[in-house]
């Protein structure tokens, strides 16, 4: 649905997207994460040619973004930071002149209109100029906007800036909705916890860069090493050295029990609780320790900025 060669956007001397290939298929979410200014907002702008590649090519849904920009920006739903909002206009108004913006006929764009509203707990305000709307108000009227045409693919940038928990839920079970298999979605946000909720799929960015990519998992392994599990026993646990499979490495004991990093979890770990037990020990149960995205994307960035 969305796939990248070489990507590249030049300011001046600038190169503010460098070489970035991607390929993100129908039902992934995709999240962009990066520092301020690393280039996530311009590849967006180039997704949804607004802006034209200084190198590189990008297509969406089949399309050209240089050669065919009509047909992506019908196939493309894009949130930016900048609404662009008509704040005289109500927010049934507003919905209704982008419907007709993407040649929907009367009775599909009233329709639409009204189901996103609804959709977005706005039937109150609905009729209200978009100038009383508060932040997050205006975050919902935005991204029903995108979604008016219903586009095959949504380039959201924060899309649950300025919401408080209740909005910022509706939008992020909104987007789980949307993501099936004839859909792809981009995010870019600064929120980690949110990102690894929604996206299957994570790019880390550095000055234009992707620095790496991958699933959750695979960016825990690469960037973290092996998974570490903790084994909680009742009562004292072994001390001293364990007959232990190849590929464990014996950590410091947490407070419920002994610590250990795994290489393959499936063929050691059923070998260590065997050994635990041999000596005696209470296993009560065997868990893996929880690492963040967070983790990841620091450990990411500190590879990069220490260079």
């Amino acid at each position: 649905m969305i796939e990248t060669e070489d990507l590249s956007k030049q300011f001046g001397e600038t190169w503010a997207v460098d070489g970035v290939s991607l390929e993100v298929n129908p039902g992934q979410v995709l999240a962009l994460l990066g520092q301020n200014g690393a280039g996530k907002t311009t590849i967006v702008r180039m997704l949804a040619s607004l802006l034209t590649p200084t190198r590189g090519r990008a297509r969406i849904a089949g399309f050209d973004v240089v050669q065919s920009p009509e047909k992506v920006r019908s196939s493309v739903g894009v949130l930016t930071e900048q609404h662009g909002l008509y704040l005289r206009m109500t927010g049934l108004e507003y919905l209704e002149f982008f419907g007709k913006i993407y040649r929907l006929d009367s009775t599909t764009c009233q329709k639409r209109s009204r189901e996103w509203i609804e959709y977005f707990g706005l039937v109150e305000v609905a009729k209200r100029p978009i100038g009383q709307y508060s932040k997050g108000m205006r975050q919902k009227l935005a991204l029903a906007r995108t979604l008016i045409h219903e586009p095959p693919v949504l380039l959201l940038d924060e899309p649950t800036s300025a919401m408080d928990p209740e909005s910022a839920q509706l939008v992020r079970n909104a987007i789980t909705s949307l993501c099936t298999e004839q859909r792809t979605i981009i995010i870019c946000t600064h929120n980690l916890v949110e990102a690894e909720l929604l996206a299957n799929t994570i790019a880390i960015i550095y000055r234009g860069r992707i620095i790496s990519c991958g699933t959750v998992e695979e960016l825990k392994r690469r960037l973290l090493g092996p998974a570490e599990y903790e084994v909680r026993v009742r009562g004292e646990w072994p001390h001293g050295s364990l007959n232990l499979p190849p590929g464990v490495t014996p950590l410091k004991a947490g407070e419920a029990g002994p610590r250990f990093r795994v290489e393959n979890p499936q063929a050691s770990n059923p070998s260590i609780l065997k050994e635990l037990m041999k000596r005696g020990a209470e296993v009560v149960a065997m868990q893996e320790l929880p690492r963040t995205l967070e983790q990841v994307y620091l450990a990411a960035m500190s590879k990069v900025i220490s260079v």
